[in-house]
């Protein structure tokens, strides 16, 4: 039996919102809806489903995607665009900055719920680690 990352639900103040920022941020298809979801799909068969928690506390969480050297640049290229604040750790203590760990490039910023999302070009551990 093979077990493969299916879906996690993504807990937000407006799913319309976070979902949409979220595909648009990363190149990705207009969310879609299914019953109370907007479900961004990803390229591995997997995705992220908004849900509005409504009066639900819910703690901030971290979301991190695998993207190739273009799609980085393409996407680093919205986050700037957008004046969003990135860092190159998830402890946001290197702000205005990338990481370039494992001989690749990673960036953390945050979605409209404070949800930290990271792209990153290698996996960690891939390679030289700086």
């Amino acid at each position: 039996m093979s077990v493969r990352f299916n879906h996690t639900l993504v807990h937000c103040r407006d799913k319309d919102v976070s979902a949409r920022f979220l595909a648009d941020i990363l190149g990705l298809a207009a969310p879609r809806p299914f019953g109370h979801f907007l479900v961004v799909d990803l390229d591995n068969e997997a995705s992220l489903d908004f849900i509005d928690a409504g009066d639900f506390e819910f703690d901030p969480q971290h979301y991190a995607f695998l993207v190739d050297e273009g799609e980085f640049d393409t996407i680093f290229g919205r986050i700037r665009e957008r004046g969003l604040a990135y860092w190159a750790d998830p402890f946001k203590s290197k702000p205005g900055e990338i990481n370039r760990h494992d001989g690749g490039r990673g960036v953390y910023f945050c979605d409209p719920d404070d949800h930290l999302l990271e792209i990153l070009t290698r996996p960690y551990g891939s390679g030289a680690h700086n």
